[in-house]
């Protein structure tokens, strides 16, 4: 920065994209071979080096961020429209799993029953562990909101607090969907309702896990003093990802589990 007339990142080469990639196409095909030919090998060795490119690649952007003064206003901004693109890429990803839903639901066909449900399937019950999910996610986006908060007024313990709350909300939310699909009474081989019940919460509950690291990278981050009440803006794209996360479940419990049920 010393060297440079400008604000701007001049960004260094890296690696870790072409690792990403690499660990990107050995999951996705490990999958395919774990579903068809069980095996493993290839899903856990794009597991691993999907792990280490996170941590390499998010250790040097914190040292750009942090250390190095490289993410001033203008980068920020930058990094502000990047995250909004994203999302909204997200929006649209997971409109077309609700396009399936509905194109199926509203005129179901005769191998369905001609009704939704389909024949023979029961649904779960929207007013039991769906119902409680739904208050946990609600309860994780005030509590992210209060850290928010907290960082901006440069209240340490509160934003430790808040984190940490909204961490615990985000995990507990991952078990009880775990305990729902152990006992739900369908598969995600049962019909079209199966296939879109199980992609769309599936797809979300990843969400919620990868939201829940982003969260725990900054309350480690928030111990190391890492924000302030000016730069913070590695938490703040992890909360509006945990509030898209929150939106999309509503509109999940809503079409899926209350109205399809």
């Amino acid at each position: 920065m010393t060297h440079q007339a400008h604000a701007y990142h001049m960004v260094d080469p890296s690696p870790w994209p072409i690792t990403g990639a690499i660990a990107a196409l050995l999951m996705t095909s490990g999958l395919a071979m774990w579903f068809h030919y069980a095996q493993l090998a290839p899903m856990h060795l794009g597991l691993l080096i999907m792990l280490l490119t996170m941590y390499q690649w998010w250790r040097d952007i914190v040292r750009e961020s942090t250390f190095q003064g490289h993410h001033t206003a203008p980068v920020q901004t930058g990094l502000r429209y990047g995250m909004v693109l994203f999302i909204t890429s997200e929006v649209f990803f997971f409109i077309g799993f609700f396009w399936a839903f509905y194109h199926s639901s509203l005129s179901p066909t005769p191998e369905l029953g001609g009704c939704w449900p389909p024949s023979a399937i029961t649904p779960l019950n929207p007013f039991e562990v769906p119902l409680l999910n739904t208050a946990v996610l609600l309860a994780s986006g005030v509590t992210v909101t209060w850290a928010h908060h907290a960082i901006m007024g440069n209240n340490r313990p509160e934003a430790v607090q808040g984190l940490t709350l909204t961490i615990l909300l985000g995990a507990y939310f991952t078990l009880l969907q775990a305990l729902e699909y152990y006992e739900a009474p369908f598969t995600i081989a049962d019909a079209v309702y199966g296939s879109t019940f199980f992609v769309a919460t599936g797809f979300h509950g990843l969400h919620v896990i990868i939201g829940t690291t982003f969260l725990l990278i900054c309350l480690l981050r928030q111990t190391k003093f890492h924000f302030t009440t000016g730069h913070h803006f590695g938490f703040e794209a992890a909360a509006w990802y945990w509030h898209f996360v929150d939106v999309v479940w509503l509109f999940l419990y809503i079409s899926i589990y209350w109205w399809g049920a």
